[in-house]
Parts: C-alpha cells; sequence; structure tokens
C-alpha cells in the first residue's frame, strides 16, 4: 500500500507512503478518490489532513507509471482518472488541509494547492516546486488550474512553474502560496485544529462559502477537461526521448 488513511477526532488523516519520494500512483489516486467520496458522504466526519511518510510530502507522479505506460490509450484513460480525481479534491465539501512535512515537487505541490489550507515544516532545507518545464512537461487542465487557482497572482505563477526552480517553505509564505510554518512535531495538531475551526461551526456555512469560491474554477476545469484533446497527453508521454528523459530522473532518486 502507497498511502495510509486513517480516522482521528472524526478527521481523515491521509497520507501519501511510498518510499523514496512518496510518489503519487494510482492506488493513491484511488485511495484519495475513496477518502473524498467517504468525507463528502459521512456526516460524522469533518475534513482531510493530507500528509506524508517521512522526509517527503511527495515528490509528485510515480515515475515507473509514467515510463512503463504501452499505449497513449494506457496514458489518457490513466490521466482522465487523475484529472476529475483531482477536480474532487479542489472541490471537496469540507476542510481540506495540507501538513507540509518535507520535500513537495510536481504532483505534490499540486495536490498541495489543492487543499483549503496549507501548514508547512518550518525547515528550509525542505524544497518546494516545480520542475515540469525542464523536462519538457506541461500541465493538462485540472492540474493547471489548480496551480493557477492557488498561486493567486501571475508573479506566482511565473516563479513558481515557468522558472521551474525549487524554493523553500518560507518562501512561500512570505509569497502566499503556503499559509503558515510550524514545528514538525506541531504539525499534525495544528492541521486537524485548522479543519475543527474552519468547519465544526453552527450550520457547517464553510461549505457553501467555499462553494461560492471556487464554483467559477470548477465549472471551467470541467469545461476544459470536456474540450481538451488528450492525444496532447499520449502523444507526450509515448515521446520517446520524453520517456529517456524521465527514466534518468527515476534512476537519479532510485
Amino acid at each position: 500500500m502507497s498511502y495510509e488513511s486513517k480516522i482521528e477526532d472524526g478527521i481523515i488523516v491521509f497520507k501519501f507512503n511510498n518510499p523514496k519520494v512518496n510518489a503519487i500512483d494510482m492506488n493513491v489516486i484511488k485511495g484519495l478518490d475513496e477518502a473524498v467520496d467517504k468525507l463528502n458522504s459521512d456526516e460524522s466526519l469533518k475534513g482531510i489532513v493530507l500528509t506524508g511518510e517521512g522526509r517527503f510530502f511527495s515528490g509528485g507522479f510515480c515515475l515507473k507509471t509514467f515510463t512503463s505506460f504501452t499505449s497513449s490509450k494506457d496514458v489518457i484513460d490513466w490521466f482522465k482518472f487523475e484529472e476529475n480525481t483531482l477536480l474532487k479534491l479542489f472541490t471537496c465539501k469540507k476542510p481540506v488541509i495540507a501538513a507540509i512535512n518535507g520535500g513537495t515537487t510536481a504532483a505534490g505541490m499540486i495536490y498541495a494547492m489543492a487543499t483549503d489550507y496549507r501548514i508547512a515544516v518550518n525547515n528550509p532545507k525542505i524544497k518546494v516546486g516545480m520542475t515540469e518545464i525542464k523536462i519538457g512537461l506541461s500541465l493538462s487542465p485540472s492540474m493547471g488550474n489548480v496551480m493557477r487557482f492557488g498561486l493567486d497572482t501571475d508573479r506566482n505563477y511565473r516563479d513558481i512553474i515557468m522558472k521551474g526552480e525549487l524554493v523553500d517553505p518560507a518562501f512561500c509564505v512570505e509569497r502566499g502560496i503556503f499559509d503558515e510554518l510550524c514545528e514538525a512535531e506541531e504539525l499534525i495538531d495544528k492541521a486537524k485544529a485548522k479543519v475543527v475551526a474552519l468547519y465544526d461551526t453552527l450550520m457547517h456555512p464553510f461549505t457553501e462559502l467555499k462553494n461560492l469560491q471556487k464554483r467559477e474554477m470548477a465549472a471551467l476545469i470541467k469545461r476544459e477537461l470536456g474540450e481538451y484533446d488528450w492525444n496532447i497527453m499520449g502523444d507526450t508521454f509515448m515521446d520517446e526521448k520524453i520517456k529517456k528523459l524521465l527514466g534518468k530522473v527515476l534512476a537519479s532518486i532510485s
């Protein structure tokens, strides 16, 4: 199992746990999809805390998967499911809090930005960012628009996505990308407390307030998913140069 999911104090604590960098594979995506469904349907649950095991929150999508696709159809089917799960997380009816314990890059960063509040460990050695542009990859509709919404400004979008450089959590808080810093031993408790503060109030107005905040972007993502030329993804991940480069990256972290 490449993730852990348990309920603590009425809150789902969903932990990426896929050595070495907590890569997000289809098993993780399906687990997260199920967790959001459970949260939305179970009145006793208050929210989700998304975190990682060890030194990483998540280093991104599983490169073993990306280097083993055998056809464009495999690629397209994989990403269609992933994109819908990301949208589901982004629009979850209850609070989703990122408890950023370590390295947060690529899809790890995207899934962190899909949350409603981001708390990061105060450690300048933690690396955060998006390096896709440096290995020839763009972003699909859910990914690109979730990042655009979360980064909020043109400056942040350019500095995080277009430059492809890694920064630290303090930089992200200074820019309003993350919300606060804390010590490692406080991280999960602070994230759970934020869930309670946002949701556990009279009549739970959080749900409608979040809908008002995100519904225009959610509608845009749904429309773009319907109009998107999925062959772009198929052609990209079946390209031999891309597969070779991803293989080198995989070897470097293995």
